[in-house]
């Protein structure tokens, strides 16, 4: 289980490092271009934010395992993604967006289940 651990953590990193990338990168106006409708409900400082924390979360997936520095982050960063898929499911459903909230509900169980692997019976520390 510790390697699917580690496979899922990895996917997700490369996920959020991409998009979290792209909405720091991209104008909000590119963005809505690109696909992404729910931009407009949004500030371009909270996109950019959003963007910023999935980077960090990517991150904080891997290197404090990788690194042995705080490995209690690895699940932080977890339960931090899945709040985060949480509020992007509920703006989804708000904006009646059913096909564009199954990626988020998929991301949403897989961080929820590194957040468990890594808090429960795989974590670091055992």
């Amino acid at each position: 289980m510790n390697v699917a651990l580690w496979i899922i953590a990895g996917l997700l990193a490369v996920a959020f490092l991409a998009a979290g990338a792209m909405k720091v990168v991209r104008t909000k106006e590119q963005l809505a271009e690109a696909g992404m409708a729910w931009v407009e409900d949004f500030s371009p400082g909270t996109v950019t934010l959003i963007g910023a924390l999935e980077i960090l979360a990517a991150i904080g997936l891997i290197l404090p395992a990788v690194l042995d520095i705080a490995p209690v982050l690895v699940p932080l960063a977890a339960l931090g993604l899945v709040l985060m898929m949480i509020g992007a499911v509920v703006v989804h459903v708000r904006r009646k967006e059913v096909p564009a909230m199954v990626p988020s509900v998929v991301l949403l169980v897989l961080a929820a289940i590194v957040a468990w692997g890594r808090f429960g019976p795989y974590s670091f520390t055992s």
